[in-house]
């Protein structure tokens, strides 16, 4: 029997839920990933396209399409009786998202600043900044209008943030590859993650 990979809709994440069992669709591995990976393919001869910015090298190989690996997702529709006007998440390899959950694609940087980066767009900061401009839909438009401050890798401040955060959001298993980049352990608690627990392991 082959692969199976859910589709991933905005309800099938949370805030430091990446995976809250509601799927948009379910399709075939094999067949999605020849369809996404000649879709970068023709995509990254678009200047407008994120894929333009990636690698020859990186564009051939299969094994390195989004899908495949750990990465940001967010909530495109945002109601008004919703606590969180932002709600962003990382979503486990092996997933499929639809539209209406937009994904961050990295170009650049380690994994380290993607779970810097995770962790400001969760807080309540960058929430609030949302919240003003932000009415029926997330959109990357307004995504960009936020400000993300960066005191630059070896902050202590931006250091705990990036361990909180990948402590948070490595739940389990699917996320081993990701959270040794990281430096962090999978499947803390919260009260672990608070304590420190986190601490930077061997890759």
């Amino acid at each position: 029997m082959s692969e199976v990979w859910p589709v991933y809709k905005g309800a099938s994440f949370n805030l430091w839920e990446p995976d809250t069992g509601v799927y948009y669709d379910s399709v075939d591995a094999e067949d999605t990933a020849v369809h996404l990976h000649d879709k970068r393919q023709s995509q990254s001869r678009t200047a407008s396209s994120a894929f333009s910015e990636l690698s020859s090298t990186v564009l051939a190989d299969s094994g390195t399409l989004p899908c495949r690996r750990a990465r940001i997702a967010f909530r495109d529709v945002t109601r008004a009786t919703d606590t969180r006007t932002l709600i962003a998440a990382l979503v486990p390899p092996n997933r499929v998202i639809v539209n209406q959950a937009p994904y961050l694609l990295q170009t650049a940087g380690s994994v380290r600043d993607e779970a810097y980066l995770l962790g400001v767009l969760c807080s309540m900061p960058c929430d609030w900044q949302a919240r003003r401009t932000v009415e029926l839909h997330m959109t990357f438009e307004q995504l960009n209008l936020l400000c993300i401050p960066d005191p630059g890798e070896g902050h202590p401040v931006r250091d705990r943030v990036t361990e909180i955060a990948g402590g948070l959001a490595a739940r389990d298993e699917r996320f081993q590859e990701w959270a040794v980049e990281v430096g962090v352990p999978v499947g803390q608690t919260r009260a672990q993650v608070a304590a420190g627990g986190g601490r930077r392991c061997a890759s």
